[in-house]
């Protein structure tokens, strides 16, 4: 990608830019599993990309239901863009309205553009999932409005701290002032900042009228007699909207590169937690497959064979668990790596040899003993499987080596970590299921 930036000196927006970049390719290079659980993401940071390309800043207003957001929007536009439902709680949806005239644009782009997006009401029903789209809108924004129009609540105060942790610009409006008079309204500013102290600046608290109440204004005629007549004075966000340009005018291009980098941090970081969520998952399920193999083919193959065929078998799983980590190990390195591992067992090799032994006896009787060998010498060859299975998995968790640990080490975190009777009595029921199936084995077993 290569784009024409605003100024030489912007290097922060070269770099956040650059960001959004690479984690949007780092997202496209992942395994087709792992990228179809992230195509929301993908999508997601195809948007902010083009966001910040085109110099689009997004305000988002936040809210209690009936704190008059929507007026807020109509007023700040100068024209009703919103529905507004005396009601309240009547958005449903993240929505966005451009903010034309305005009288800003960011230095560089031609087509810059300022969003107001309104979002459902905090505190309606069905929070959950509106919180969660409330987070990932406030973190696509580059600006908050936070609106009330009383003192805040525990619910306000709460997402209000939600909010600024995020680190965005927020700016409180103390919206609805025609409710107050000058004296309440003045004992409502101080009340609202010493609550919100050290989370808003003093600057970052205003006072609007979104949408007054009409007055009754009284007419006194000539002939002595009065009219009434209600009126709506005109909406007051002045303040609020001279506060927005000046932030804007300060911090414009600086706002949408902090936030292009921040959201490629956060979507990084997710990224990277679920990649690890999903090839754990994966492995886990690669290692049980394969012990389970293991204990059934060591278990029923005739004499030598099963020992041969073990030992495959933890190449094979060696081999498929590198490329869940991305790696590709050929068979050749899989079984240098599980003798590796088997040898730095020590003393638990010994356990192996049980399942050789076995093998002999089955040599030796012409596989007569093979059903009052089959199960304790499968469960054994699949534990050992199991064992060099979550050894393997360490060691390509740690891209292809043992991390600060010797092999040694990690194999005996391992056994100790490990639920040996646990393992022992799955992989010894999936032998006896095979025997229920075997009628040649039903009387042994």
């Amino acid at each position: 990608m290569s784009h024409n930036f605003p100024t030489a000196e912007d290097s922060r927006y070269r770099e956040a830019i650059s960001s959004l970049e690479k984690t949007i390719d780092r997202l496209k290079r992942c395994r087709p599993e792992e990228r179809a659980e992230l195509q929301a993401d993908i999508l997601q940071l195809d948007e902010m990309h083009r966001k910040a390309t085109a110099g689009r800043i997004e305000i988002v207003i936040f809210g209690e239901i009936s704190t008059g957001k929507s007026a807020l929007i109509n007023a700040l536009v100068g024209r009703a863009v919103a529905e507004v439902d005396v009601q309240g709680g009547w958005t449903k949806q993240v929505w966005g309205t451009t903010w034309e005239g305005s009288g800003y644009i960011v230095p560089g782009f031609d087509r810059s553009e300022i969003v107001l997006i309104d979002t459902p009401g905090i505190n309606e029903i069905g929070g959950e999932v509106r919180a969660e789209m409330a987070d990932t809108t406030a973190r696509k924004a580059d600006m908050i409005l936070f609106v009330i129009d009383s003192d805040l609540n525990e619910t306000e105060y709460a997402s209000l701290l939600e909010l600024a942790a995020i680190q965005k610009p927020i700016i409180l409006v103390v919206n609805k002032s025609d409710l107050y008079t000058p004296a309440q309204l003045d004992n409502l500013i101080n009340i609202v900042r010493e609550r919100v102290h050290g989370v808003i600046p003093d600057d970052h608290i205003v006072i609007t009228m979104a949408d007054p109440r009409a007055i009754e204004y009284i007419k006194h005629r000539s002939d002595g007699s009065t009219q009434t007549e209600w009126k709506k004075p005109d909406p007051d966000v002045q303040t609020l909207k001279t506060l927005i340009l000046e932030v804007l005018e300060r911090e414009g291009l600086e706002l949408i590169a902090l936030n292009a980098a921040m959201y490629a941090a956060d979507k990084s970081d997710k990224v990277s937690t679920l990649r690890v969520k999903m090839r754990n998952r994966r492995a886990d399920q690669v290692i049980w497959s394969m012990a389970s193999t293991k204990a059934l083919i060591v278990a029923f193959s005739p004499g030598i064979v099963d020992v041969i065929a073990g030992i495959s078998i933890d190449a094979l799983m060696i081999v498929t668990l590198s490329k869940v980590y991305g790696l590709d190990f050929s068979m050749s390195q899989a079984r240098g790596l599980a003798k590796a591992i088997f040898k730095a067992a020590g003393v638990f090799a010994l356990g192996e040899l049980t399942s050789y032994g076995a093998s002999a006896v089955k040599f030796l009787t012409v596989h007569l003993g093979t059903p009052v060998t089959a199960i304790p010498q499968g469960a054994a060859a699949g534990f050992s499987s199991y064992i060099i299975g979550r050894a393997a998995k360490h060691y390509f968790e740690h891209g292809g080596s043992w991390g600060t640990d010797s092999p040694k080490t990690v194999v005996r975190r391992i056994l100790d970590d490990t639920d040996r009777e646990s393992v022992l009595d799955h992989l010894k029921d999936e032998i006896r299921k095979r025997l229920r199936w075997n009628r040649h084995a039903a009387p042994a077993s």
